[in-house]
């Protein structure tokens, strides 16, 4: 990897940052994607964590991306149980598969966890994230919201920032709600896609939706 830096990220970048989203989400889950219009609202959520939005610069471009927002697990007992939830996060198409999403992803957690945060949910790939201390939430006593018993979910990924601190808890966790603002606002979504440069929805193998 060539140098680089990690920084918050400003009101002047939002624009290259939803760009990179963008082309970086493009076809992988679904035809075309929806996360920079997730991202462009999570800015605007009370439960955004602007403290813990970061972007990385190489050579005064942005090749990457994180944000965080808070959310909770409900315990068994219907307790709240405040954690985080990541995302979404990327690196330019050109830089993946280099080491910089580790960086990135790495750098990232160690601040969540300066600032007090105790632990962090995720829909990942293990084989990916678990090299940075995810494991799959379920080992945390940690179930999905409305996914059936017996269902696989290797997918749902879980860290601890504070040893110790899940210890003893049992609960479901679901994705906050502002994640799923394209599905809500399908009108919207397409009003804003379309001020960004026409790409071709693709179906591939893969997709998940």
């Amino acid at each position: 990897m060539t140098q680089y830096t990690i920084r918050l990220e400003t009101p002047a970048d939002y624009a290259e940052v939803e760009n990179l989203v963008r082309e970086s989400f493009w076809n992988v889950y679904r035809p075309g994607c929806t996360e920079h219009f997730v991202l462009h609202h999570l800015r605007n959520d009370k439960a955004f964590i602007p403290e813990l939005a970061f972007v990385m610069e190489q050579d005064g471009r942005i090749i990457g991306q994180n944000v965080f927002v808070k959310a909770e697990v409900t315990l068994d007992s219907g307790t709240p149980f405040p954690i985080l939830a990541m995302g979404p996060i990327c690196i330019a198409n050109d830089l993946k598969r280099k080491g910089y999403g580790k960086a990135l992803l790495d750098f990232s957690l160690e601040k969540a966890a300066e600032q007090g945060y105790g632990a962090v949910c995720f829909e990942g790939n293990i084989a990916f994230y678990g090299k940075s201390g995810f494991d799959v939430a379920s080992k945390f006593g940690i179930r999905y919201h409305e996914l059936p018993e017996g269902a696989d979910a290797g997918f749902f990924l879980c860290k601890e920032l504070q040893q110790g601190f899940l210890n003893g808890i049992t609960g479901e966790y679901a994705p906050p709600k502002a994640y799923f603002i394209a599905e809500e606002q399908p009108d919207a979504f397409e009003t804003f896609d379309a001020q960004f440069p026409k790409k071709e929805k693709l179906v591939l193998p893969g997709q998940l939706f």
